[in-house]
């Protein structure tokens, strides 16, 4: 067999024999729920059978294990991404085939044991769930969980029959609902692994020694004592809990994320009929789930595109930078602001010394500051020694002399969009970097090529854009300028990966990828309101599409003062060149809500919304008689397209002109960078998920209405058809 091997051993201290199964997946770095897999499965079910007849008492018990450096990772999820409606029939048939393995090895009466040597994730967690009794090596960076809603599936091959009926309709919730993983240690407390032991090696006479003092062994739920923890649904406190828990998953979900919602149905559902029923009310809800749009999506970037990133794709291959283990040892800021504070954070709580300065000692200790208080914060939850937020703020040098940057193995600048003001500091700080160092510039708009000009060394100048916060987003964009050299981006890039951050890697342009297409997004909201469509449907068509927040409110957030500075930049900067910069609508607007109608936004007091002291914000009761037109015909279903294909166009043309080089990139960025939808797994794949032929077709139709800004040229329409994924 390729994927399993099954081996008789001596049972310990007694007469008799016990059954190893070892998944041991040759072709793979890690074991999976393969075709293979699945038949060899059935085989090793039927060995298991034959020699339970024909040793009768004399088969002690069976172990499972791995010889893998993980137990099991989970689901073939290319096999998944190749399925479509059609096949659910033949998905269902096949969970059901499997579970019926696992009910077999389960009901022999002799007990099962699985050892737990590295990570059980998702299908994993539930082969492990096959065992009577797990044991697993007590090392707080394995994970043990179900994972499955991160990818739009859910528990469908015994989980969540099984999670429940170990912990409880409540209970299990977080674990089947949220995908909350847990490691060995916290597994024990729940009694979901019973037992730990310090090393691998100990594995096995820890499942033998077990097997020898407890010859018969049955499930909790075919104990004819079994009670569910907590109650079933017919328990009023539960009845009562599960009649709101729909309505609290929709609120969440908006109706776009199918699987929490039919992984609670399924925990309900089965709560309520026995064991055998319950399985298959899981199979049907997973077989829709699997063949479904929303999983297609969100496997190909939470797990395809994500693990792309993380190997380095977007890396440029240099001899001498191995990847991802530069991590530098002293990096400067310049400027000690919101962002500023917040990379100091982010880099000494990766254990980085950090320079901050700024133009006065007291700006730069109150950038310090901020750390401070977040460190303080995690201490009070907990989750922080006041040691640990000792060494954390030791770390943090702030300062207003550039000579305390002597030594700085990387010196970044996120100081104010001005070109004056960057090309000052860049050229004070940059003679501090230690030899072989390189200079980053924080900004979120301006050309790196053109800030690079002030620099000495513009092949070791590049952009880092981090997001506001820093400490919550994810997502850094790094931006190589036109004479940026590979090497730089590569440590930038490990840079990057070393405070915990996913990187893309983009070419230069004027708002690189994610301030470009999020410009498109909160102008083309704008500019709906400026045709008259009411605020309150363009907000809330937003937010039902999956957005995070509406275009309006992002401007509020953001400050609308900022997008006209970059609206009379960018009009400065086509001057220069002798050429005329034609605003958008929307761009207009906000201009207008600025200059004239003295909104700036949120910070300055109210923009499209009012913010009144200990109150809820809301829309600004002007914009209906300034703006809203009563007979302009509108609909949710246009706002949303307008909104989604706008965005997703903007990021075809940044493919299609290079500022973009990989479709991974595209979509990581759109999700993590400017909160395009997760259930359409980023703005390529909500073009290719919508069908290539469907978006272009939808795409023209929204040009004709509403303009250039939906039109796509023939070089935009080749790199979405050279770009759709293969599996």
């Amino acid at each position: 067999m390729q994927t399993i091997r099954y081996e008789l051993i001596p049972a310990q201290s007694t007469e008799g024999q016990v059954a190893v199964i070892t998944f041991d997946e040759t072709s793979s770095p890690v074991n999976t729920m393969c075709r293979q897999w699945q038949q060899e499965l059935g085989e090793v079910t039927a060995q298991v059978l034959g020699d339970r007849e024909r040793l009768g008492t004399a088969l002690k018990g069976i172990v499972l294990a791995s010889a893998k450096t993980s137990f099991f990772a989970g689901a073939d999820l290319k096999a998944t991404m190749r399925l479509t409606p059609a096949d659910a029939p033949s998905a269902f048939g096949e969970i059901e085939r499997m579970k019926k393995h696992f009910r077999t090895l389960e009901t022999l009466g002799i007990p099962v044991v699985a050892c737990l040597n590295g990570a059980a994730l998702g299908g994993g967690w539930e082969v492990a769930l096959v065992a009577h009794y797990r044991i697993a090596v007590a090392d707080p960076k394995i994970q043990f969980g179900l994972p499955e809603v991160t990818l739009g599936l859910m528990p469908g091959a015994t989980g969540v029959t099984k999670m429940t009926r170990l912990l409880g309709l409540m209970g299990a919730q977080p674990y089947i609902l949220e995908g909350k993983l847990f490691n060995p240690a916290e597994a024990l407390d729940l009694q979901l692994v019973h037992e730990l032991v310090a090393t691998r090696e100990q594995l096995l006479p820890a499942a033998l020694a077990h097997i020898a003092t407890h010859p018969h062994a049955v499930q909790p739920w075919d104990d004819k004592n079994y009670k569910m923890p907590g109650g079933t649904p017919a328990n009023p406190k539960i009845a009562g809990a599960l009649t709101v828990a729909p309505a609290m998953l929709k609120k969440t979900t908006r109706g776009r994320y199918p699987a929490p919602e039919a992984a609670l149905a399924a925990m309900v559902e089965g709560a309520m009929v026995d064991y055998d029923t319950a399985l298959r009310i899981e199979s049907r809800y997973l077989a829709r789930l699997m063949t479904g749009p929303v999983a297609r999506n969100m496997i190909n970037t939470f797990f395809f595109d994500m693990n792309a990133i993380k190997s380095g794709k977007s890396r440029p291959a240099v001899r001498g930078v191995v990847a991802p283990r530069y991590k530098p040892q002293k990096v400067g800021i310049l400027g000690a602001g919101m962002m500023g504070a917040g990379i100091a954070w982010a880099q000494a709580s990766r254990g980085i010394a950090t320079v901050l300065k700024d133009v006065s000692a007291e700006k730069a200790e109150a950038g310090k500051t901020y750390s401070a208080k977040l460190a303080q914060a995690r201490v009070d939850k907990g989750r922080m020694t006041a040691e640990a937020q000792q060494a954390l703020l030791a770390r943090i040098t702030p300062t207003a002399s550039a000579a305390d940057l002597a030594g700085c193995d990387l010196i970044i600048e996120a100081v104010f969009e001005s070109r004056d003001l960057k090309a000052k500091v860049t050229q004070e700080a940059e003679p501090q970097l230690a030899p072989g160092g390189f200079f980053a510039s924080n900004t979120s708009t301006l050309p790196i090529s053109g800030l690079a000009t002030a620099s000495s060394r513009p092949e070791k100048f590049v952009g880092i854009h981090f997001f506001s916060p820093v400490d919550k987003m994810k997502l850094v964009e790094i931006i190589r300028g036109k004479q940026t050299d590979d090497e730089t981006v590569a440590r930038a890039f490990d840079y990057v990966q070393a405070l915990g951050k996913v990187p893309i890697v983009v070419n230069d342009s004027r708002g690189f990828y994610t301030s470009r297409t999020f410009g498109t997004f909160v102008m083309e909201g704008a500019a709906m309101l400026g045709e008259g469509i009411p605020a309150a449907a363009i907000e809330n068509a937003a937010m039902q599409a999956g957005l995070p927040v509406g275009p309006l409110a992002v401007l509020d957030e953001t400050a609308l003062t900022l997008s006209v500075h970059v609206l009379d930049q960018t009009r400065a900067d086509y001057a220069a060149e002798g050429k005329t910069y034609t605003a958008t609508p929307g761009e207009l607007l906000v201009e207008r809500m600025v200059k004239e109608l003295k909104r700036p936004g949120r910070a300055g007091g109210g923009g499209f919304y009012d913010y009144p002291a200990g109150a809820k914000k809301h829309l600004w009761p002007e914009l209906k008689p300034l703006f809203e037109k009563p007979g302009v015909e509108w609909s949710v279903q246009e706002i949303q397209d307008r909104l989604l294909y706008r965005q997703a166009i903007e990021t075809a043309r940044c493919l299609a002109e290079g500022v973009l080089t990989s479709v991974h990139d595209a979509n990581i960025g759109s999700i993590f960078g400017i909160g395009f939808p997760a259930w359409t797994g980023g703005a390529m794949q909500f073009v290719y998920g919508t069908g290539v032929e469907a978006f272009l077709k939808r795409a023209d139709e929204l040009a004709a209405k509403y303009g250039t800004g939906f039109a796509l040229d023939t070089n935009t329409r080749n790199a979405i058809a050279l770009s759709v994924p293969v599996y």
